[in-house]
């Protein structure tokens, strides 16, 4: 009888090491790795043994037009919209988030909708005992629905049973805690994960099911688990929201039968996720635009457009060092753009703490709101209020130039139907106006400019005051379209400035 065999494998990554160790070399985590015994199932046996012959694969053209894979909608829109358009016989979705976020949630719901529909679903717990999903069907007012229930979390159980009959819709809540008898390991570890949605994903392209599996989240965001189970599933989604707010996010990261980056608005009622037809309204309710330091990013987010709010808040510091807090927005973007306003634009942020949100607790990927972020810093400092009806969008460069960016015709549409009458764009983002008034800038210095050129505001109360006691004599800015010998401009803008006011 052979002696068996244990691998050190960490819970973190996935490597795999022949000894145990406080540190992972592959990815870096402390106190990961655990001893686990090496898997006895497929791939796992002597060498010795000569390898089984295959059979022969048939070979299909590259051009040969297949039919689009069928698709079953699910009945609740911002859904179907993440998933493409309703889910795919035989695929595996795998759905990330926090706990407490609404995962089992949403799904509860997509599975009676389904099941009233007509559909066969069938709803495995891992986590809960089948008393604890039935009082929250209740509550959502879902007991009704037609959705076979049960908790288990034996993978060949769960497979054999399940393969005894047909079922459009199978969710596992949650893949973590699923174990299969081919490995010798807890529930939870890195093999055990693997080794779960394998099978997992083998009976749904045998039966011709879709499956969605829930996945925990680490501390830093990812989906807990071996990063290869991505990989092996046909979608990855993540579902993510504010505490403080009462919306959710599905944004889908990958998906082989639709688009990627696509998101589904929801809001958190006391009867469950409702869908937020409009996001961009509900994103922009409760604005003040009174207020200076605000500005309206028109972003996209997969296919869909969608209009925020940007807010800034530049004051003076009285540290060594200025604060620099960004929420909602990349830290790094932001330190750019402070570079640029005050290389490029004469803009002094130096001596001040910036602080930078997106309002809602929206999260924001794109360049395309280096424009609107830097306008509302601008606002902010000079105590310029933006115009109400007005958007902004371009990805500034390092050497101050504003470059175009895609889809303009889209956010331009979506301004327009918000009853915004201006757009701040680049040239060459669309030539798609949708009856707003373009404002084209090349350069970041004629939007600072154009700015600084707006009524009222602290530049103002600084140019009634004496030159003595000011204490900032004018500098001179450097331009890269005109050159370092530019007309001399105040950092305070108390002089004359170029252009005209939006």
């Amino acid at each position: 009888m052979s002696k068996s065999r244990s691998n050190f494998v960490c819970q973190s990554c996935g490597a795999v090491t022949n000894r145990w160790q406080g540190k992972c070399d592959a990815c870096g985590a402390w106190n990961s790795i655990q001893e686990e015994q090496a898997a006895t199932g497929i791939g796992a046996g002597t060498a010795r043994k000569p390898p089984p012959k295959g059979r022969q694969i048939a070979f299909q053209s590259l051009a040969a037009t297949g039919q689009e894979p069928p698709r079953t909608p699910i009945g609740i829109a911002e859904l179907d919209r993440v998933t493409g358009g309703g889910l795919v016989p035989g695929s595996v979705i795998l759905l990330g988030g926090e706990p407490g976020i609404g995962k089992s949630t949403l799904l509860i719901q997509a599975c009676a909708k389904l099941a009233d529909a007509g559909g066969r679903v069938a709803y495995i717990s891992g986590e809960e005992a089948t008393a604890q999903v039935r009082m929250r069907a209740e509550r959502l007012g879902l007991s009704g629905a037609p959705v076979r229930l049960a908790a288990a979390t034996n993978v060949e159980d769960i497979a054999g049973t399940l393969g005894a009959e047909r079922f459009d819709l199978v969710v596992i809540d949650s893949i973590q805690t699923m174990w299969t008898e081919t490995i010798d390991a807890a529930p939870g570890t890195v093999s055990q994960v693997r080794g779960a949605a394998q099978a997992l994903i083998r009976y749904a392209k045998n039966h011709d099911a879709c499956v969605i599996l829930v996945g925990h989240v680490t501390k830093d965001g990812q989906i807990a688990g071996p990063r290869v189970v991505e990989h092996m599933v046909d979608a990855v989604m993540s579902f993510d929201g504010d505490a403080g707010h009462h919306f959710r996010i599905l944004r889908a990261i990958k998906n082989r039968f639709g688009p990627t980056d696509e998101i589904g608005v929801f809001e958190m009622t006391g009867k469950g996720l409702s869908e937020v037809g409009n996001p961009s309204a509900f994103f922009l309710s409760g604005r003040d635009a009174s207020a200076a330091g605000t500005s309206v990013f028109a972003g996209m987010e997969g296919t869909r457009p969608l209009l925020v709010e940007v807010q800034a808040l530049v004051s003076p510091t009285a540290l060594g060092t200025p604060r620099r807090a960004v929420v909602g927005w990349d830290q790094n973007r932001l330190a750019m753009v402070i570079a640029v306003l005050e290389t490029h634009a004469g803009v002094r942020l130096g001596q001040y703490d910036v602080y930078l949100n997106v309002a809602g607790g929206m999260r924001i990927v794109e360049p395309a709101a280096d424009l609107a972020a830097a306008a509302a810093l601008v606002s902010s400092i000079t105590g310029k209020i933006l115009p109400v009806d007005a958007v902004f969008f371009g990805e500034i460069g390092l050497s101050g130039s504003i470059r175009p960016v895609v889809h303009g015709g889209a956010r331009m549409k979506e301004a327009a139907k918000l009853g915004f009458d201006a757009a701040v764009a680049p040239p060459g983002s669309g030539d798609e106006s949708a009856g707003l008034r373009v404002e084209r800038t090349d350069h970041i210095a004629d939007v600072v400019a154009r700015i600084a050129a707006l009524p009222g505001g602290r530049v103002a109360q600084r140019r009634a005051e004496p030159e003595e006691r000011r204490g900032d004599g004018p500098k001179r800015v450097t331009d890269a379209r005109r050159g370092p010998a530019r007309a001399p401009r105040d950092t305070d803008y108390d002089g004359e400035v170029e252009g005209a006011p939006f």
